[in-house]
């Protein structure tokens, strides 16, 4: 329908552009996905199914009723609303899932073998994956279901309409054969060396980590490729393996800085009595584009740190660098956070803090409770009590009330908190605030608390 009734229709309806590239790449991960965990044999059914061979796989997952919960479930937990149905062909399959159940129903539809017949005989003909022009057609002579399709005369129909209708309902039926295609996941990049002799010694490791990265990239830059990270697997003669991984913040093919995280993990590996096999694998990997080179009269760029960054990722561990980053909300706790360190900036809106009311460079997480005494509901305290120790108010500014995002959950709709900057006879600087507006008990409980300390 025309956008402008869709939207008198419902108001606040969301309009995006279409994008049917990227819903089919979607739609390929999906499938990928699929592929790992229920059965080898998936394919994408454009433009919102997949289409799954469960012959031999479904006893795996308990059956097909407990297979397609797992799948539904899964889906759901990702955001994505599912209906699935399994039957004895790609057609009924599909006729079932799209027009046997219902929105309101349960999400899930298992046809019995050998009832694929009498199952299809009510549903629609748009069920058999039909052009709509072709349905359109079919509604035209009163043919509506699927029943009396199959009852009609084959030939009279082919003459009007072509062989597709026929086509598909013999492949619902299973009277024609319709193969699967499934979606292979691309293998990974691997390069792999075979020692006549074991080796053990920490030099001739790496110089054979360097051969094996020289290989590595060379297959990586012939797919366009970039490696973010790398999987180093020690074959040892005993038949025990020894492992090491690395990862960097961008894709990277550069052989020597490759060679270089890979290197100072070689103290990690236990030779033991030798190695026979080392196999590198790029087991992620994302594009990267061709870069032009610098030349030296060129104005000075912004100095590349993602080299540091990849060399203290591997030595204390990835999930201790980040960055903080400004985040669009009024809430203290909520206006900052963590990203990776290389990550870009975000295009929210939020493009630094609030310079009016400075805030703390430290915030307590989660704001403790403290004692005070205050004149209500706008005044400061006189002096309040925190970690066992009292301090005596000298200097306060405020009150800043902050809203609490009432969009987000029922339970701040009236909330709000108070916040004062104080300063004690040390010296001391703080961020403290009441929760509630003093007056009222349905805008917070009215106790105090300490956010953040100033420097």
């Amino acid at each position: 329908m025309p956008v402008a009734r869709a939207q008198a229709l419902v108001p606040g309806l969301v309009i995006a552009d279409a994008d049917p590239h990227g819903d089919a790449a979607g739609l390929h991960r999906l499938a990928l996905w699929a592929s790992q965990r229920f059965s080898p044999v998936v394919a994408a059914d454009p433009p919102d199914g997949l289409v799954i061979d469960t012959t031999g796989a479904d006893h795996l997952h308990g059956g097909e009723p407990a297979m397609l919960e797992a799948l539904v479930g899964r889906l759901a937990a990702s955001g994505v609303e599912a209906r699935a149905a399994v039957a004895d062909t790609w057609g009924a399959a599909h006729a079932a899932a799209r027009f046997a159940i219902r929105p309101s129903g349960p999400t899930i539809l298992v046809v019995p073998p050998g009832r694929t017949a009498p199952f299809l005989r009510g549903l629609p003909v748009a069920a058999l994956r039909l052009e709509p022009d072709l349905v359109e057609g079919l509604r035209t002579l009163g043919l509506e279901r699927i029943g009396e399709l199959m009852d009609r005369p084959r030939a009279p129909l082919a003459l009007r309409f072509g062989p597709m209708p026929a086509l598909r309902l013999d492949q619902a039926l299973g009277a024609v054969a319709e193969p699967v295609d499934p979606v292979r996941s691309p293998d990974p990049v691997e390069a792999r060396r075979v020692f006549g002799e074991p080796i053990a010694a920490a030099e001739t490791i790496a110089r054979n980590i360097g051969k094996l990265v020289a290989a590595l990239c060379a297959g990586l830059a012939q797919r366009g490729l970039g490696a973010r990270r790398l999987d180093l697997v020690f074959q040892r003669v005993d038949g025990t393996p020894q492992n090491v991984r690395v990862g960097t913040a961008r894709p990277v093919r550069d052989p020597a800085r490759l060679t270089r995280l890979l290197c100072e993990k070689i103290d990690t590996v236990d030779p033991g009595h030798g190695i026979e096999v080392m196999t590198l694998t790029a087991i992620v990997a994302e594009p990267l584009a061709a870069s032009q080179t610098v030349s030296p009269l060129a104005e000075e760029t912004e100095p590349d740190i993602s080299g540091l960054i990849d060399v203290l990722a591997n030595r204390v561990g990835a999930h201790r660098l980040y960055r903080f980053a400004p985040v669009a909300s009024e809430v203290p706790e909520r206006s900052v956070a963590r990203v990776p360190p290389l990550a870009p900036a975000a295009d929210d809106g939020a493009s630094g803090w609030r310079a009016d009311w400075p805030r703390p460079p430290r915030l307590l997480s989660p704001p403790e409770p403290i004692e005070t005494m205050a004149l209500l509901p706008d005044h400061p305290p006189v002096w309040f009590a925190w970690r066992g120790v009292r301090r005596r108010v000298r200097r306060a500014d405020g009150p800043e009330r902050i809203h609490a995002e009432w969009w987000k959950r029922d339970a701040e709709l009236t909330a709000v908190r108070d916040y004062f900057r104080v300063e004690d006879e040390a010296g001391g600087r703080y961020w403290i605030y009441r929760a509630g507006d003093g007056e009222h008990a349905e805008t917070g409980s009215q106790r105090w608390f300490l956010h953040g300390i100033f420097a």
